[in-house]
């Protein structure tokens, strides 16, 4: 633990820890009354995928209500005593101001699972996030594990908002739309077997579940006052952490406009709805320049992972930079003093933003999913067209 947490972890959730635990799910919640009872039903009421209730043994739930002004801590320990046999662990603290934001809360929070999960779980114990203002769904425990057992460190929820802002609906469907295009897009460039098509972009506070050990191993959650999620998924794919965007591991969030920190999804809803006053559309990457990056990262990871032969990296290496016309002296230097594959595309993705790369061009987010989509089709039409080539050959072989 690098920063200086305003209080000893071990002193937080002292209550029993269950022999058969494997998952601790942490719910930090301020002044969430209006929420709480539901996020905790949806927890408590879980099922396998069958719709048979799971064990509750095997999971648990931890709350912190932290700097509440309303009864949340009181809600919680009612429900904590209208239902014994659920596993559910309370604490109620208040941070000083400078300390007092979601990247404290959660930290606090994960280190707590971390602890006690250790004692029984070990390594592959699972430390699951969720938001006080989300509801998962009813076979989010047995997913997450299932994913776990298969391999992952790491599991991505997918995050589908509830009651979404007229005003800001459009924006917020186009950009989840060129988000799944452009995951789709990668998985076919760049596939990953850890992280197989179908998937989805997310992997958020709201649904985001590590193993203890790639906690431990990634520095654990940032304790900063907003997008602490973002940068420990970034110091997750650091340390090239098997991530898994599953999308049977669901969760419905609020699409509240009144956000609790200075950046986040209300934050982000807010800006769609001015947006859309103003009458702009979003800009991104190209459907070009997206092409472009995931064929660079996929050339580029075939020569890591051939990289025992240096003679041969060398060689490759330069004909890549030349490929995609960078500095053949600055691509050696950054691919020799990385240790981790996701690091070192990190780096060069950086450079090719930083240096306004000839590749990297934005358009209107609406004209990038058309031309995806007719991509796709595109694709879809040649593929159909080889196997029905293919059938045709094999139909004639067979008559002979």
């Amino acid at each position: 633990m690098n920063q200086l947490l305003p209080i000893e972890t071990k002193f937080l959730f002292k209550g029993e820890v269950h022999p058969s635990l494997q998952l601790s799910v942490i719910v930090p919640a301020k002044n969430e009354s209006g929420f709480i009872v539901k996020t905790l039903d949806a927890l408590r009421l879980q099922l396998n995928e069958l719709g048979i209730a799971i064990n509750m043994d095997l999971y648990e739930v931890l709350v912190l209500a932290n700097n509440c002004t309303d009864d949340t801590f009181h809600i919680c320990k009612m429900y904590q005593q209208q239902y014994p046999e659920f596993h559910l662990h309370v604490e109620c603290i208040e941070l000083e101001e400078k300390q007092a934001h979601i990247g404290t809360a959660r930290r606090l929070l994960m280190d707590a699972a971390y602890l006690r999960i250790m004692m029984v779980a070990g390594k592959r114990g699972i430390i699951v996030s969720t938001d006080a203002d989300s509801e998962v769904a009813p076979d989010w425990v047995y997913h997450i594990m299932k994913e776990i057992a298969a391999g992952a460190d790491v599991i991505g929820g997918r995050i589908l908002p509830r009651d979404t802002p007229e005003i800001s609906r459009r924006h917020h469907l186009r950009d989840v739309t060129y988000r799944f295009l452009k995951t789709r897009l990668e998985s076919a460039i760049d596939p990953s077997d850890t992280n197989p098509w179908p998937r989805h972009f997310q992997c958020y506070g709201p649904s985001l579940a590590v193993t203890c050990e790639i906690y431990e191993k990634a520095g654990r959650l940032p304790m900063i006052p907003y997008l602490e999620d973002e940068e420990f998924r970034k110091a997750l794919n650091r340390v090239d952490a098997k991530i898994r965007h599953s999308p049977k591991v669901r969760i419905y969030t609020s699409g509240r406009l009144d956000g609790r920190v200075k950046f986040g999804f209300s934050v982000q809803l807010k800006h769609w709805s001015e947006m859309s006053l103003r009458s702009e559309e979003q800009q991104v990457e190209s459907l070009d320049a997206l092409i472009f990056k995931f064929d660079f990262k996929n050339r580029l990871r075939n020569i890591w992972n051939n990289g025992n032969f240096e003679t041969y990296s060398l060689s490759a290496l330069a004909a890549l930079a030349d490929w995609a016309e960078m500095d053949d002296v600055e691509l050696v230097n950054i691919f020799n003093t990385s240790i981790y594959f996701e690091s070192l595309w990190e780096k060069i993705e950086q450079r090719l933003h930083q240096q306004g790369h000839s590749s990297i061009v934005y358009e209107p987010i609406n004209l990038v999913i058309s031309a995806m989509r007719m991509h796709f089709h595109q694709r879809s039409k040649v593929t159909i067209k080889k196997l029905t080539e293919e059938l045709i050959v094999g139909s004639k072989a067979l008559a002979g």
